[in-house]
């Protein structure tokens, strides 16, 4: 089974200030935001990283960019499945100014009932189909191409990551707002013939280097289902996680691609 990264892009001037930047063209990184993924870069150097599928957005792109700087890395590839979600008229507006619409709270109650506003507006259950029909896709793909042992990274938005994640984890849509995914984080999913495996969660700061699976020489040949099954009593982990977050981690009111974990008055963005 192949391992995928989920990386959310970095910081943007549009979640510093607030701002549901949606499709926004020629927004791309802050300064934070560089930094963030400059990190990340180094983070992941020593990761054998055998594709890089990103959100075709500039912020994404940049974030992807640092991914694969390193020598002998694949070039980003462009998919737009793994684009934001089309906010409609939502879109450049003052996340404090959204939480009063009406729609604020189906947003946050019953997302999966939620068309967004206007010319081009799109719905949450539609955004999460595209997204996670790609996520799906790429991974067989790459899988086929380099392995079980391929270790891949997508580059998306929060709420497009919020919601592979729910699905991830057989959550309901409506569920997903109980996800947090903060900037530049990343979150390890593995899909086998039974089920997914979320080993990991909005990590911004965990040894990723511990999740890159053994030599193949080394470990016992599996046959049938055997990649699928969970570890019952838990298992000895895959390495030290300092940083790592749960995947269920909760947030009290979780607009649309906030910056990342909320805190009282904070306002952020996709």
């Amino acid at each position: 089974m192949a391992t995928l990264f989920l990386v959310r892009h970095g910081r943007t001037k549009a979640n510093a200030d607030g701002i549901l930047a949606g499709w926004t063209p020629g927004l791309g990184l802050d300064e934070v935001g560089r930094g963030q993924a400059e990190k990340l870069g180094t983070r992941m150097a020593g990761i054998p990283v055998t594709g890089v599928v990103t959100s075709p957005l500039d912020r994404c792109q940049e974030t992807a960019g640092a991914v694969s700087a390193a020598d002998g890395r694949p070039v980003p590839v462009v998919d737009a499945r793994l684009g934001e979600v089309r906010y409609g008229e939502w879109e450049g507006q003052e996340l404090k100014k959204l939480a009063k619409d009406p729609l604020w709270k189906v947003v946050q109650q019953h997302p999966s009932g939620v068309r967004f506003p206007g010319d081009g507006g799109e719905s949450l259950r539609a955004m999460a189909d595209r997204a996670v029909g790609a996520i799906r896709e790429w991974d067989a793909r790459i899988e086929a191409e380099h392995g079980p042992d391929a270790i891949w990274v997508a580059v998306s938005h929060g709420d497009v990551i919020k919601a592979i994640l729910a699905d991830a984890l057989s959550l309901h849509l409506d569920q997903f707002q109980r996800i947090v995914v903060d900037p530049c984080s990343v979150s390890v999913i593995r899909y086998t013939p039974l089920r997914s495996f979320v080993v990991r969660s909005n990590d911004s700061g965990g040894d990723l280097a511990a999740l890159v699976p053994p030599a193949r020489k080394r470990r016992r040949s599996r046959r049938g289902t055997a990649d699928s099954d969970a570890a019952v009593g838990g298992g000895a982990g895959s390495g030290p996680s300092t940083g790592a977050r749960s995947a269920s981690s909760a947030a009290s009111s979780a607009g649309p691609g906030r910056a990342g974990t909320p805190r009282p008055s904070t306002a952020s963005s996709a």
